[in-house]
């Protein structure tokens, strides 16, 4: 396969987290907006196929309409443009990793538009929730994939590399952030899909869970930062990381305060200011007759959605810090030997 083919892995990459980027984005807003319903059909939009649905009805139909026919068609683009990514990755000479990776982006995007189609035509919010997990999955596995390909990642260890031993600090701590940030956005998908009759009880549950969460996740980017200045002296090998590293760290940590101040927000245009942290008047707030999360208005939606959007990013970003953290370490740690060039 000549080199222009293994070129077109990367930006065909980028082009699908950028893509999956704008579809969560509607997404977000379809659901902040309870306009999962909008269009009651499915796989078509009223009757018509879903890229032949006139696209003056579209744009100049009521906004949910637009939302939700907008994410069906942003999801079907997605799609296509994964099977180009995983096309290129298994037909050039891409790391095992980079195509096990393809692998799982195709049977993930298959799951997520099976479990959009099966949310509309059962309008239950139990998919939704589903729904709303696998979304971030497939938008990491995307991330992952258009990071291992880059130019940068291939020239300083030729791509992700099975290790010779345990991870370092670093790739426990990132390894951690990325999980817990994820965990940290299911999480999040149970408050937002959460029903009006629920008891206050579970609310405070899954609220606590929530916060705490946001407490690790915190916790986390700091000590990632840290390690990455070389400023946990209580390791073996503290001492400070590339430019690189040290750049995505801190861009995670800032992202995480932001995040942080936004949930704030989110709390405050949805409940307003409360004496306690959960009060005993949830169910008085409670909207009736949907779900918790709905937009009073353009500014509350903006608050909303963008804390589920910036969770998004967090993610995005610590999954470059994991995989930064695995490959850019001093080559005598992460340099998997060759048992043929030792006997040459």
């Amino acid at each position: 396969m000549p080199k222009q083919s293994r070129d077109w892995v990367h930006p065909v990459a980028c082009c699908l987290v950028a893509v999956t980027g704008v579809l969560l984005s509607f997404g977000a807003l379809v659901t902040t907006y309870e306009a999962a319903m909008a269009v009651p059909d499915w796989p078509g939009t009223y009757g018509h196929n879903m890229f032949l649905f006139p696209w003056a009805e579209w744009f100049f139909g009521p906004w949910d309409l637009f939302l939700e026919h907008g994410h069906r068609l942003l999801g079907a683009t997605v799609g296509i443009i994964t099977l180009v990514a995983a096309g290129f990755a298994w037909g050039t000479k891409q790391s095992a990793v980079v195509r096990g990776l393809a692998v799982a982006a195709v049977l993930l995007v298959v799951l997520q538009g099976v479990l959009g189609g099966l949310r509309v035509l059962l309008d239950d919010k139990t998919i939704a929730k589903v729904h709303a997990c696998t979304g971030p999955l497939f938008f990491g596995v995307a991330v992952a994939i258009a990071t291992l390909t880059s130019a940068k990642i291939k020239s300083d260890r030729g791509g992700l590399r099975v290790l010779d031993r345990w991870p370092s600090t670093a790739g426990w701590l990132a390894g951690g952030l990325l999980v817990a940030a994820y965990v940290q956005l299911v999480a999040g998908a149970q408050l937002r899909h959460v029903d009006a009759t629920v008891s206050h009880a579970t609310f405070r549950w899954l609220v606590g869970g929530h916060l705490a969460g946001a407490a690790l996740v915190a916790i986390l980017s700091l000590a990632v930062v840290a390690e990455a200045f070389g400023l946990l002296a209580c390791f073996r090998h503290a001492e400070p990381a590339g430019r690189a590293r040290q750049r995505w760290a801190l861009g995670v940590l800032c992202l995480v305060v932001c995040q942080i101040a936004l949930g704030c927000g989110a709390w405050v245009v949805s409940w307003g200011l409360p004496l306690g942290l959960l009060p005993d008047s949830l169910a008085a707030a409670l909207p009736e007759p949907t779900g918790v999360t709905v937009a009073r208005s353009q500014f509350s939606a903006a608050v909303v959605t963008g804390h589920v959007l910036l969770g998004m990013l967090i993610l995005a970003a610590s999954v470059v810090v994991a995989i930064i953290s695995g490959t850019a370490g001093e080559p005598a740690r992460f340099a998997v030997p060759s048992r043929r060039r030792a006997f040459a």
